[in-house]
């Protein structure tokens, strides 16, 4: 991903458009000249993109600018499909201490995506079983963003506090069972902030993988707090399945266990939890990204899969 401000977004890609006696068609748009990155097309290159009633007709060097009405110079640009943000939190609403799930803290979608070139996003857990209905109607069917998401185990949602603790409000079935009535936009389940104690440490994780093994989706974990810290080779290696997300995989904070040690060693069973399928996931946040965490897990050969919020 590059990280410059400037992003034309090629958004649908089609075949080339040409006319019955195999001249080439006149563009409405010809983008001239960027860096094309298009990883379903094999494309890493100077390209040219041209336009047809807003879709793309053709991807080649050198195309005629005369056959174009508009030509936009994209020199030194990125010119790619429209990203995708794995990690958001877009279920706002006014209702007080409900944090991500109709609350204040999460913000509406189209404020922050196309200015970023992203033109889809994932809710990651901000509704439950009990208000996705609401989320889908108040916030998913009202937004130019594509909006998908993924169910929180806890049937109330990311609401913040003790709600979240409930476990007796999480509950597989239910949540498979929502899941499965928007396969369409549900596309995960999601587990967070969850404070362990002890008999249940690892009950949220292990009723959210439930969930996901009925409705054969994936799981992504906010590990939450855990006194003492809760293992993350046995997250990892055990409780999790391959296609399952770690967010915010270089936070750093006293409430759980970081994947690169205090002497900035990666931990040394990382390695076979990525070949085993485990997707690291950025999850930048306000205050889940350290440098201290990216910098020597990088250097170290571990980067990121994804680069979300």
């Amino acid at each position: 991903m590059s990280h410059r401000s400037g992003y034309v977004l090629l958004v649908v890609l089609l075949a080339l458009a040409w006319n019955q006696t195999g001249q080439a068609q006149s563009l409405d748009l010809l983008i001239q000249g960027g860096h094309v990155i298009d990883p379903r097309n094999g494309i890493d290159e100077i390209r040219d993109v041209g336009i047809i009633d807003g879709r793309i007709a053709e991807v080649a060097a050198g195309i005629d600018a005369t056959r174009a009405e508009t030509v936009v110079d994209a020199v030194g640009l990125v010119v790619a499909p429209g990203l995708v943000d794995l990690h958001t939190h877009v279920f706002f609403g006014t209702q007080p201490n409900s944090a991500y799930s109709d609350g204040h803290s999460a913000i509406p979608p189209d404020g922050f995506t196309f200015r970023s070139g992203v033109t889809t996003i994932v809710d990651l857990g901000g509704s439950g079983w009990r208000d996705f209905i609401q989320f889908k109607e108040q916030v998913i069917e009202r937004s130019q963003t594509r909006v998908l998401a993924f169910l929180n185990i806890v049937g109330s949602g990311m609401k913040g506090g003790p709600i979240e603790q409930n476990i007796a409000d999480m509950d597989p079935k239910l949540t498979a069972l929502r899941a499965s009535q928007f396969r369409d936009i549900v596309v995960g389940v999601k587990t967070a902030h969850y404070r362990s104690v002890a008999g249940a440490e690892w009950e949220a994780v292990d009723r959210a993988v439930a969930a996901g093994n009925l409705v054969d989706l994936p799981v992504a974990v906010d590990f939450g707090s855990q006194d003492p810290h809760l293992s993350l080779r046995d997250l990892f290696l055990i409780h999790l399945r391959p296609g399952d997300i770690f967010t915010h995989a270089f936070s750093q904070s006293r409430a759980r266990m970081a994947i690169v040690d205090d002497a900035g060693r990666l931990r040394p069973y990382l390695a076979e939890a990525r070949a085993r399928g485990i997707v690291f996931d950025v999850g930048h946040g306000g205050g889940s990204f350290r440098f201290s965490q990216a910098v020597p897990a990088m250097e170290q050969g571990f980067p990121p899969d994804t680069i979300s919020t």
